[in-house]
């Protein structure tokens, strides 16, 4: 597994954008896939994940309504569609893929395997 994500950028408030997260290995479809974000100063915390087929996701209560994540398996990618950003959503978004899952850890960032080198999100107020 090797994950590159991309997508980032400068953003008003109330903006909107998609990340992606391409996997240019040949088993993407038998991991869970996640974001997460870390910003300034703070510790990496969890956006969102989805199941191996996309057939269930979860999100943090703070991006719930507004992020929504997604996953094509034919093109080994993982989205983030980001809408009605907040200042406080800042930060350097990762994505990360984990064989396992468990309803009670899926948020644990420790759990997982492979991460992608990030990509920065700056929204302006």
């Amino acid at each position: 597994v090797q994950l590159q994500a991309f997508g980032g950028g400068l953003v008003q408030a109330g903006g909107s954008l998609r990340l992606s997260c391409v996997d240019s290995g040949r088993t993407f479809d038998t991991y869970v896939m996640s974001w997460f974000r870390q910003a300034p100063g703070k510790e990496r915390e969890f956006v969102a994940a989805i199941s191996w087929s996309g057939g269930s996701t979860w999100y943090a209560d703070s991006v719930k309504g507004r992020i929504t994540i997604s996953r094509d398996n034919a093109m080994n990618t993982v989205y983030l569609q980001m809408n009605s950003l907040k200042s406080e959503d800042t930060a350097v978004y990762y994505c990360a893929a984990r064989k396992s899952f468990s309803y009670s850890d899926y948020d644990d960032r420790l759990r997982y395997d492979y991460w992608g080198q990030g990509t920065e999100v700056t929204v302006s107020s």
